[in-house]
């Protein structure tokens, strides 16, 4: 049985970060995750937005990590490559009642020790024409921003793989191994590991797996739905980020542009008891489009190219801050029920942008449970992004393909997305072995045409590069391929001689 001193359960944005925080130091890591890709739950179904910590109640966790993450994620853009724009985000009111709630809400961010302004109408008109002409004023939140939320994932843990992480794929957590109330290892679908850490970095499913260390009985996780519609650059572009006065469940439908020239609408925040349901519905997107025509009457449906959706972790945990209970905080702790067990659970939105705090609390946690952790003098905290054909200037892209003539062929022409970008993500530290694996990581696929050019040269390459028939490539892993046969071999009921 191999054996490690931490393994993370989980490859969403909280266990990719957490895997880098502890690739500083002398341990050997191991992150699984039961997805072909890492990524794939809530952290590649949000709005990509890195919030600037207005939102959260004062004195819950939420906050404090939300106020600590913020800032983070513009060394981590630098260190890790990834796209990061800083916007700022709007809080808009459309009418009298609305505008009265923005006072509340520019005290809880004082309280919360958030930069935010109350603006006019007028100013708001000014800074952003799109918006609907009845606003009667905002709140802009300066820090806020947008983030690539797939490079939010694989850039930390590339790096993280680089520093000595190991990772494991299509592995499923299925139980702990106890003895005497310690965790001493873990049952998983491609066999059992000893360890003497674990952390629960599992999303939507990290209410079971605290329940197998017997741990928080009563917390459960309930699955909320997000519908979003994606609307064309060419049709439709959006700098700002604009969100509606909140409810009491949902910052609510939020108008945003996105790091890659693509607008997003949505979300919903309907309670869904399948935390694998992503399909979107009639009536949420109806819910969703509406409730965005308030802020942007000018929005048109002959933009939107695409649909999706995602869940997130929505706990009932509980936190008491100047005697007040607050639900849906986070939980980030090592529990007394058991030892060597590092719990995190209910991180939803603001999760994005807590992370590399979440990560780092991780850390503190192991110092103060005795973890003796040190340092190695070779980490390295650098990871070079790769090429971008469509970013480069004319004598940039000339010089890429004289170097490497994969980088003349244009696989998506939509995004201007060549064989050599697909290739270096094939053949990278975190491989992509599937067609959304690749589409994460290059946007080919996310124009107009929705991978209608790209999508068979897409699967001649992978089959290629991963020495694999065709039949065999996936779109997301599974029984998701993308072919039944080849197009030449017609079977016997077909052929009218046969």
């Amino acid at each position: 049985m191999k054996s490690f001193d931490v393994i993370i359960i989980g490859g969403g944005v909280v266990g990719c970060m957490t895997a880098r925080a502890l690739s500083r130091y002398d341990l050997k890591v191991l992150l699984i995750e039961k997805n072909v890709d890492i990524g794939m739950g809530a952290s590649c179904a949000n709005s990509a937005i890195i919030h600037a910590g207005h939102d959260p109640i004062p004195g819950t966790l939420k906050a404090r990590m939300n106020k600590i993450g913020n800032p983070m994620w513009d060394r981590l853009s630098l260190e890790l490559g990834i796209p990061l724009k800083h916007t700022g985000a709007y809080i808009v009111a459309v009418n009298d009642e609305e505008l009265s709630c923005l006072t509340d809400l520019k005290q809880r961010a004082m309280e919360n020790g958030i930069r935010a302004e109350l603006i006019s109408a007028e100013e708001m008109r000014n800074r952003e024409p799109k918006v609907n002409p009845a606003v009667t004023g905002a709140l802009f939140t300066p820090t806020a921003g947008l983030i690539d939320p797939f490079a939010a994932c694989i850039a930390p843990l590339e790096n993280a793989i680089e520093n000595g992480v190991q990772v494991m794929v299509e592995t499923a957590f299925e139980d702990f191994i106890l003895e005497n109330k310690t965790i001493k290892g873990i049952h998983t679908s491609r066999g059992d590991f000893a360890c003497r850490w674990v952390v629960n970095a599992a999303g939507v499913y990290s209410d079971e797996v605290m329940h197998k260390a017997g741990v928080r009985p009563g917390f459960k996780i309930t699955p909320r739905k997000g519908e979003y519609f994606v609307l064309d650059q060419s049709e439709f572009e959006m700098q700002n980020v604009l969100f509606p006065v909140p409810s009491a469940v949902s910052k609510g439908t939020v108008v945003v542009g996105s790091t890659h020239g693509n607008a997003l609408v949505g979300p919903t925040s309907t309670v869904s008891p399948d935390p694998e349901d992503t399909a979107v519905t009639g009536a949420g997107l109806s819910e969703i489009w509406q409730s965005a025509l308030r802020l942007v009457p000018s929005l048109n449906q002959r933009a939107v190219i695409a649909v999706f959706g995602g869940t997130r972790a929505t706990g009932n945990a509980t936190c008491t801050a100047s005697g007040v209970d607050y639900h849906h905080d986070f939980i980030i702790e090592v529990p007394e029920e058991v030892r060597g067990f590092v719990n995190i659970g209910g991180i939803e939105s603001p999760g994005l942008t807590a992370a590399p705090a979440i990560a780092e609390r991780v850390i503190e946690l192991l110092l103060e449970a005795g973890e003796p952790l040190q340092q190695k003098e070779n980490w390295n905290p650098i990871r070079k992004p790769r090429a971008r054909f469509s970013h480069l200037s004319h004598a940039e892209q000339k010089a890429l393909g004289d170097a490497d003539p994969a980088f003349r062929r244009i696989i998506c022409r939509c995004e201007m997305v060549t064989e050599g970008e697909i290739l270096a993500e094939i053949h990278s530290p975190l491989p992509a072995t599937t067609y959304d694996a690749i589409k994460r990581r290059t946007w080919l696929g996310t124009g107009r045409c929705l991978g209608a050019f790209d999508m068979p040269r897409v699967v001649e390459i992978l089959a290629r590069e991963l020495g694999i028939s065709p039949l065999e490539v996936t779109k997301r892993g599974g029984s998701s391929t993308l072919l039944e046969r080849l197009t030449k071999d017609v079977e016997e009921q077909d052929d009218p001689q046969g």
